[in-house]
Parts: C-alpha cells; structure tokens; sequence
C-alpha cells in the first residue's frame, strides 16, 4: 500500500519528506553506517497536528526539516538506541511536542511512557504501541491503526535481517514478538522500518524472519554437536557456520550466535561456562548429558 507518487524501490534521498501513504510520511537522516545503512527514517503521521516516530540522532539539520513539516504534536521513540531517540529533546523544545517512549533509557527524558496496547490519537489517526522486545527490551512498534502501517523501528529492517545484542536483546522475545505480529488480527497492510524501503508484503516477510532464524538456531545446533565434548566458544562457532560471510562481518555475527546460544540455554539445548559472557564454551545439551 503506498501513497500517490512514491516509488519505494527508488533511492531514498535525505532530507526530503515523502509520503509513502495517506497518513505516512518518511525524512531520511543523514547517519548512514554498516549498522544504520542508508540512515535512520523518521516518519512523520498525519495530516494536521502530526507525530513524529524515531526523530533519529541530534542532527540539526535533520531536525530541523522535521521541525517544519508542519504541527508536530507528539514524539515518539521505538527505542533509546543512539540512532533513534537523541533528536527527540532538540525536537520537542522546538517545538513544544510532547516525549513518548517505553521508558527513559539511554539519555532520552520522557514526558509520558506508553505501555503495550497504549495509543496515541491525533484528528486523522490513531497510533497503537506494540511492545517488542528482542533488539531492545524497550522497543515499541506503532500501528497505524486507519491504515494497517507499522512503524517497526529496528524490529524490522528493510533489505537485511536485525541484530540481536545481549543482554539486552533477547531472541527468544525477539522470535516470540516477530511470531506476534506475523498473526496480528487484521493482518498489517505494510512496514515501515527504521532502515530501508516499506515492505508492501508484511507477511512474507515477517515469515521470512522466522524461517531466517530457526535456520540459524539449526545451524547453532549443528555446529556445537560437531565440536563435541570440547565444546566451542562463540569466535569458533561464528568460524564454522558463517562461512560465505566476509569476516570484516564476523564481529556482528558474534552477536547473533551469543543470542541464539542464551535462547538455547533456557531450552536446556546448549550450555554454557556463563551465558552472560561472549567468550564462554559452550556445549550441546545432548553432548554434556552424555558426560555427565
């Protein structure tokens, strides 16, 4: 579902609100990374009195275009990470607009916290909070309730998969909350993530996450029963399943393959030295029942 005129497979251009639907326009900032891609997407809601979702780093000329798309009457954060939230304050004392998030973390000072379920009204639009923890303990995701739209955050990346760091990340919420909104009751019409183009076919891929991951998990398994009763620690393992990856791309990987191991350990399917730490051992379940 997309508005008159955009084409989401064109290059996004920063600084330039585009209107991906009636009720959903998108400002890309000028941050890109390895971890950002093209940049944050701020996305800005409404017609009359707006909200703006993830107002993105403090960036002032980003916030300064956020500043004049016109009423903003509400900010919101789908999480504290430093790409999402810093703008927040720069953008509310210029605008007098109110501070939404799930909690104050990171530096972010909130004028009210808004919990699963919690909306925001504005004359045209209604946006509902979805907690989703899993890349953040704190995330929310927004739906556009009029529309179908989810403003996902970093729940959801447009083109590539998320990055689960714990321990505050977790997999098991991550997997779990993916699983939610793949069954959400209507089914969301579109995605707008933080980084990328909207995803037009929600369904797809919310299951392609889920299939993503459980191979993953299965690649996990395989690779701590191949190490045996020696065990592996996070470096070996990431050596052995991740090997069409560059290795300049390995330290990411690390995270995902700690994440997947602590969900593991609350299976009673891995075990390790301490789960808490990156470069424990690790073993297969099976393997340490064997030795025990």
């Amino acid at each position: 579902m997309t508005g008159s005129g955009d084409d989401t497979t064109a290059p996004l251009v920063v600084g330039v609100p585009t209107r991906l639907t009636p009720l959903v326009r998108r400002v890309l900032c000028p941050n890109p990374s390895t971890m950002t891609g093209p940049g944050t997407n701020s996305y800005v809601v409404g017609t009359t009195d707006l909200a703006v979702v993830d107002p993105g780093p403090d960036i002032a000329a980003h916030i300064d275009v956020l500043a004049g798309v016109g009423q903003i009457r509400w900010i919101l954060c789908t999480h504290t990470h430093p790409d999402h939230a810093p703008g927040a304050a720069r953008l509310a004392e210029m605008t007098g607009a109110e501070v939404l998030a799930f909690a104050d973390r990171g530096g972010l000072e909130c004028t009210g916290h808004l919990a699963d379920g919690d909306t925001v009204t504005g004359p045209d639009f209604t946006l509902r909070a979805i907690h989703t923890p899993g890349h953040a303990s704190d995330h929310l995701c927004y739906l556009v309730e009029e529309e179908g739209t989810l403003l996902a955050g970093d729940h959801v990346m447009g083109g590539s998969t998320v990055v689960i760091v714990p321990p505050d990340g977790d997999m098991g919420d991550y997997v779990a909350a993916v699983e939610r909104l793949r069954r959400w009751d209507p089914a969301l019409t579109a995605i707008a993530p933080a980084h990328g183009h909207l995803i037009e076919d929600p369904a797809a891929c919310l299951t392609y996450y889920l299939d993503h991951r459980a191979d993953r998990e299965r690649q996990v398994i395989e690779a701590l029963e191949a190490f045996g009763p020696e065990g592996a620690d996070v470096t070996e393992l990431v050596k052995a399943i991740y090997v069409d990856v560059p290795e300049t791309l390995h330290p990411v990987a690390r995270f995902s393959v700690w994440a997947h191991l602590r969900k593991l350990a609350v299976e009673g399917v891995a075990v390790g030295d301490d789960v808490d730490d990156v470069d424990a051992r690790w073993l297969a379940g099976a393997v340490r029942s064997r030795s025990d």
